[in-house]
């Protein structure tokens, strides 16, 4: 048995892992940013920093927590915790109408730039509860904005932090200079955050969608499975009915050229008898017997699809003038002429059917030319071989050159190897013509006449 693939290996374990049980539960919905929607973990920061903001204010103007210097009636203090807790009640409002892409309608990215000009107002109280909207506001700006848009925030809220170093009396500017510091480290540390956000969300869009395009190529796959075994059915059914077709032309050009000589054989016998000639009678019967056994083992050859055995030994025009002569008596006159070169070195499939092309012609003219006299003519060329068998008969009618089934599957054959296959009546008599084209093997002689 042989191992299996081993990127087929890891796929396989790849898929029974995705689809095992996870010790742990899915987390990924508060940390995933998708349809528009803030991970979970941002709005639990953003609702925890709320409401513990509310809370402290809450605490210190109920007076549970004594307020040292002028108080909270002194203005400027009720001022500035004013501003901070409107601006956290409009972050409260902006909340459900901010943007989570840079692809959202204006209207929500609008919402999204008040909302940070809303968290930096926030901090005109200095409240250390604050320092978890201002990662809300860096994650927000960096996925709204980009990049660019949580350089700009953090660069607003550092030099916030500075201006309200300045605005309030008996701050040390030091003091504001570290604290602003450690508000850009926020920023940055938040931006970085948002940035893994970014990251992850389009890795999991783009496996989303690589899960889709799997999913679409293996209905395609299947679709495609489908169609190739429907083909393949076709394809057996045209390769039965070709090798049907290729049978038949084998019986008719083999077995049917034997039957022909045999029945030739037969008459020659019954007239050399009816003359008085038995030795001749039965060198006829002799031959015939011959030709019997020869058409019985041609017929097992063609069922195991061989070439003929009138091939076997000899080839090229040897082959053909053996056959010529196979069909000698019977008062007809066999021929054959050889022009040109050697036997040029063919293709099998090409050779025989220059072979079955004389057969064809001389079994014809046996049968129906009524003649006297046929030629087997053999033209070697440089770039082709050509073969005619040429009668001196009564020719034939149009109907049986068309339709006969035998001069149809050779002119199926010689059409196959990209020859030229001609057949009609001349002057006197009927011809039968194939040229196939000589290979690039060379014309190494084969054996000439």
């Amino acid at each position: 048995m042989t191992g299996r693939n081993p990127l087929s290996r890891r796929w396989g374990d790849s898929i029974r892992a995705m689809r095992a049980p996870s010790p742990l539960p899915d987390l990924s919905r508060w940390v995933s940013l998708a349809d528009g929607r803030p991970p979970r973990v941002v709005g639990l920061l953003f609702w925890g920093s709320l409401l513990t903001t509310l809370a402290v204010y809450a605490v210190f103007l109920t007076g549970m927590i004594p307020v040292t210097g002028e108080g909270i009636d002194d203005p400027a203090t009720l001022f500035l915790a004013a501003t901070g807790i409107g601006a956290l009640v409009a972050c409260a409002a902006l909340w459900p109408f901010l943007a989570w892409s840079p692809y959202s309608p204006w209207p929500r990215r609008m919402a999204s730039g008040i909302f940070l000009v809303a968290t930096l107002l926030s901090f005109v109280t200095s409240n250390h509860t604050l320092f978890l909207l201002l990662c809300v506001g860096t994650v927000n700006a960096v996925i709204v904005f980009g990049v660019p848009g949580g350089a700009v925030y953090g660069a607003l809220v550092v030099g916030f932090s500075l201006l309200l170093t300045l605005l309030v009396p008996g701050t040390p500017f030091l003091a504001g200079v570290i604290m602003a510091v450690s508000l850009l480290f926020i920023v940055v540390a938040s931006g970085l955050v948002s940035v893994g956000l970014l990251v992850s969300a389009q890795r999991a869009e783009r496996t989303r969608e690589l899960l889709e395009e799997l999913e679409h190529t293996h209905g395609e796959l299947a679709a495609a499975h489908e169609e190739l075994r429907r083909s393949t059915g076709r394809i057996r059914e045209l390769t039965v009915s070709e090798e049907r077709a290729r049978m038949s032309r084998e019986m008719h050009d083999s077995t049917g050229h034997h039957l022909t000589a045999l029945s030739l054989c037969l008459a020659n016998a019954l007239r050399f008898r009816e003359a008085g000639r038995p030795a001749e009678a039965w060198e006829e019967v002799g031959q015939a017997r011959a030709l019997a056994g020869d058409a019985l083992t041609d017929t097992r050859r063609w069922v195991r699809a061989l070439r003929p055995l009138a091939l076997e030994g000899r080839a090229g025009a040897n082959a053909m003038r053996s056959l010529a002569e196979s069909f000698q008596g019977g008062g007809v006159r066999i021929g054959f002429e050889q022009r040109g070169g050697q036997w040029p070195t063919l293709p099998e499939e090409a050779e025989l059917v220059c072979y079955r092309a004389v057969q064809e012609g001389l079994t014809n003219a046996m049968r129906h030319s009524g003649g006297e006299t046929v030629l087997v003519e053999v033209e070697v060329g440089a770039k082709a071989v050509a073969v005619s068998v040429t009668d001196d008969g009564g020719g034939a009618p149009v109907e049986a050159v068309r339709g006969g089934f035998g001069l149809r599957g050779l002119a199926e054959r010689v059409e196959h190897v990209g020859g030229e296959f001609a057949a009609g009546n001349v002057e006197q008599g009927f011809r039968l013509r194939v040229e196939v084209p000589v290979g690039a093997s060379g014309t190494a002689g084969k054996g000439g006449a």
